[in-house]
């Protein structure tokens, strides 16, 4: 089954890091968040990647390029200019590196991608969050289900800390609850090829265009997972996650190996 993951967005509310290169390509532990969440996927048995770029997407393009060089044992043809990968690399992944247009909506990214992807189902996340959803147990739901669409419902952090009340008296003090109250679309969806329905070239925006209609035909279903899920939306999210990489062990990490 493909894994397909969004890697176009602007990155905008990251612009610190983002001016140079697109977010998944911003690190965590000095590596890019998109080989975490590729991490995550491989070691649970999804290995084929169609990766949708978008903004800076040579910048990724580069990265596996180099990946490749710089991993394996080379043999640099001169007088050919040809450049050969003599050993195999660790990872069997296969990824494809596809440009689906730098201000595309979401929807029409994965629309884009209708060829590699063709008449079967395909699971999709988002090129900025990290989880350790149990990505079998998510597929045997959607299964089960019998729906088009499957979204991981997850219940972020919240930000702020709370307070209970009663009138003017503060009857507890709760800072940062590790749940938030209500449930939102987390990524790591599946998807069956009747979605490329509901997706036009141009102007689909998968959440409130494409998703909205599912869910209006009955066809939506929702895996909740109750774990670890952080996205990195903000520099403050980043630093989150530096923090849970160098503390060690970081929940998402899940048997990952190092690069």
């Amino acid at each position: 089954m493909k894994v397909v993951v969004l890697a176009g967005g602007l990155g905008t509310r990251l612009s610190e890091e983002t001016v140079l290169k697109p977010k998944p390509m911003v690190e965590i532990g000095g590596v890019p968040i998109l080989w975490h969440i590729m991490e995550h996927y491989a070691q649970q048995g999804f290995k084929e990647f169609c990766i949708a770029l978008g903004y800076k997407g040579e910048v990724i393009k580069r990265y596996f390029q180099d990946y490749c060089l710089l991993d394996g044992d080379v043999t640099v043809h001169m007088r050919e200019r040809r450049v050969e990968i003599r050993s195999p690399l660790e990872r069997d992944w296969v990824v494809h590196l596809v440009p689906t247009g730098n201000i595309t909506p979401t929807g029409s990214r994965v629309k884009r991608l209708e060829s590699w992807i063709g008449d079967e189902p395909f699971m999709l996340t988002y090129g900025d969050g990290v989880a350790n959803v149990d990505l079998g147990a998510l597929l045997r739901f959607h299964r089960a289900q019998g729906r088009i669409a499957t979204v991981t419902a997850v219940r972020p952090p919240a930000r702020f800390g709370g307070l209970a009340l009663d009138g003017d008296r503060v009857t507890q003090f709760r800072e940062k609850p590790q749940i938030g109250e209500g449930w939102i679309n987390g990524g790591f969806m599946v998807f069956e090829p009747e979605v490329f329905r509901y997706l036009r070239e141009d102007d689909t925006v998968l959440e409130s265009d494409a998703l909205e209609q599912i869910a209006a035909d009955g066809q939506l279903a929702a895996y909740r997972h109750e774990d670890f899920w952080q996205c990195m939306d903000t520099l403050r999210d980043l630093r989150l996650l530096e923090g849970l990489w160098e503390a060690g062990s970081p929940p998402w990490k899940m048997g990952q190996r190092d690069r």
